[in-house]
């Protein structure tokens, strides 16, 4: 299937005279001149294109033979686009049809440099023939007339126009494509006034993709949020300058760094498939922020850690995230850890306790398995071969971890027993992968008593019954 159909089927649309649809923009303020695609007005106002970025990503790349800048995909996607003299189609380059083939056009080459620059070229093809020669010249006139084509463009302006209500417009006008979230708008009225926020976003997000831990810009402009305005609407930004919003960012990421080394030292989540809870993030990189970057004292972070497991247990930011988390960033800045801690109590009828029926149902997806990820490293429990504990990098990679069903899978079905309960957290244990290869689907009577005779203890450190009838 051809990866670039939009860059190939609009310039096909134009070609034709076809309608392409119209263009939404958005006048907001900048403070400075520059912005992603171009200069600021004289009164500063910047026109954010909010529907037909993809079109105009298109003809952009089509017509100057590069991507804009601001581009974020592969180049590839938007060069190289032909046109065939004889057919009157277009297609991306492909060696074996269009080399030394010249009925084959560079639309590029064409728009960059004109009709004249090919004049000669088609008259050797045309070989005298007048009426393929007027042929070929009306149909590279007509590509040369794509760039003088007029569209209609709407401009939602005014100072009444906030993040809030332009999304809620844009997703109106759009109802049948692609949402825009706040935090997508957001973001392009930074960028208005500092366009390197959202490269600099991004190497973030890639450093700690490298490291096992793959976060959105989305949610990381939601944690800079928190600590820039102390709540939760992304609408806040607004109201905010770009020395402030730079210093903050710079703020948040060393904050989420600190944050995730002390997770994997404190708690053993180590990487990103047991990294729950990222909802809860702005919260306490909030908390950071407050402290000067650091937590004041051991006590502190081990309570923001016991609100942050029980946020994930009960799925405090799994709903209506504004709501909760303007309500945690409140709590947090009034009364500390104790009262973000109370308000999550409140929340859940009055009790943050943990009882066997929470776990009936959970399977490796939910948000139980991470506790017994985490219980398992906090807890030194020991790989059932070897005996080494696991955690603390004493098996090196630890996300090398693998999941092992206690009683074997193939075992409990022949038994009747259902699939939600064969994964259920309760037949999980976590092992090195030699030792994972080496228990494979022996049946637990068989290798359980031998772990219990080699490796005193391993069993118990994991949580499996030393009760033989079971």
């Amino acid at each position: 299937m051809d990866p670039r159909p939009g860059a190939r089927i609009l310039p096909v649309s134009l070609y034709r005279s076809y309608p392409i649809g119209g263009f939404l923009t958005w006048g907001a303020k900048a403070e400075s001149t520059q912005t992603r695609g171009g200069q600021a007005g004289r009164d500063g106002t910047v026109h954010l294109l909010l529907d037909g970025q993809q079109r105009v990503t298109t003809l952009y790349g089509v017509t100057r033979g590069r991507p804009p800048r601001f581009f974020e995909g592969n180049p590839a996607t938007l060069t190289g686009l032909h046109f065939s003299l004889d057919t009157e189609t277009f297609e991306f380059y492909a060696p074996a049809k269009m080399k030394d083939n010249p009925l084959w056009l560079d639309v590029t080459s064409l728009l960059v440099n004109g009709l004249s620059a090919h004049l000669q070229k088609v008259n050797q093809l045309a070989a005298g023939d007048t009426e393929a020669l007027s042929a070929y010249i009306e149909r590279m006139n007509r590509i040369t007339q794509i760039m003088d084509r007029e569209v209609h463009i709407d401009e939602v302006t005014g100072e009444d126009k906030t993040v809030d209500v332009v999304v809620e417009i844009f997703n109106r006008v759009n109802s049948g494509g692609t949402k825009l979230s706040k935090g997508d708008l957001a973001l392009a009225a930074i960028c208005a006034s500092w366009p390197e926020a959202r490269p600099t976003m991004n190497g973030a997000l890639t450093t700690w993709s490298a490291a096992g831990f793959d976060f959105k810009l989305d949610w990381l402009l939601r944690n800079v949020n928190a600590v820039l305005t102390g709540e939760a609407q992304f609408s806040k930004l607004a109201e905010v300058g770009v020395p402030a919003f730079q210093a903050s960012l710079k703020g948040t990421i060393d904050s989420i760094d600190y944050m995730l080394n002390a997770l994997g030292g404190r708690l053993g989540l180590d990487h990103g498939r047991v990294l729950s809870g990222r909802g809860a993030f702005p919260v306490m990189s909030r908390l950071l922020h407050i402290h000067d970057g650091r937590f004041p004292d051991g006590t502190t972070r081990d309570r923001l850690f016991f609100w942050y497991v029980h946020s994930i247990l009960w799925g405090r930011h799994t709903g209506a995230t504004e709501t909760a988390l303007n309500q945690d960033l409140q709590a947090l800045d009034d009364g500390g850890v104790d009262l973000l801690i109370d308000v999550l109590r409140r929340s859940h009828g009055g009790r943050l306790q943990v009882s066997p029926d929470d776990f009936a149902g959970s399977s490796m997806g939910s948000r139980f398995y991470p506790l017994l990820y985490m219980l398992t490293r906090v807890h030194g429990a020991q790989d059932l071969d070897s005996g080494v504990p696991l955690r603390d990098g004493m098996l090196g990679r630890l996300n090398s971890l693998q999941v092992h069903h206690i009683f074997p899978k193939a075992r409990l079905r022949a038994y009747g027993y259902s699939r939600t309960e064969i994964n259920a957290v309760a037949n999980f244990c976590f092992l090195t992968q030699d030792t994972n290869l080496r228990v494979g689907a022996k049946s637990p009577e068989k290798y359980l008593p031998e772990i219990t005779m080699r490796m005193p203890g391993a069993l118990e450190s994991q949580w499996i019954p030393m009760d033989p009838e079971l």
